[in-house]
């Protein structure tokens, strides 16, 4: 799932993101903030080699458990995840290599094994 321009209409929980297996981009934010839409061309230039990166846009605000289960302050703030781990977060990303610097970060992470050895 290459990036996404629309937040999600339903939020998913810590638990379900906990689960997620593989590469993930968690972004919070909101539809009218501006840092947000100001970062929407460098995350999708950023994911669009990287085809294997699911791309989860939530939308953050008072009330809203995901976004403060990951301590969440600031918009957009991009979590990067590996198997529902997080492995880099860039908080109002500036620039292009910023956001490709935490694709990298999970793109070259160590799987992380489950269970028994």
């Amino acid at each position: 799932m290459p990036y996404t321009g629309q937040h999600l209409a339903t939020s998913p929980t810590r638990e379900e993101i906990d689960r997620l297996q593989g590469l993930a981009v968690l972004e919070f934010g909101t539809p009218w903030c501006g840092f947000c839409q100001r970062a929407q061309p460098l995350i999708e230039a950023a994911l669009k080699e990287h085809g294997n990166v699911q791309h989860i846009k939530v939308e953050d605000g008072p009330g809203r458990p995901l976004g403060r289960s990951f301590g969440v302050k600031l918009w957009p703030t991009l979590v990067f995840l590996r198997d529902g781990r997080e492995v880099d977060r860039q908080v109002r990303p500036q620039d292009l290599p910023a956001v490709q610097s935490g694709v990298q970060a999970i793109v070259h992470a160590p799987a992380i094994s489950i269970g028994p050895a």
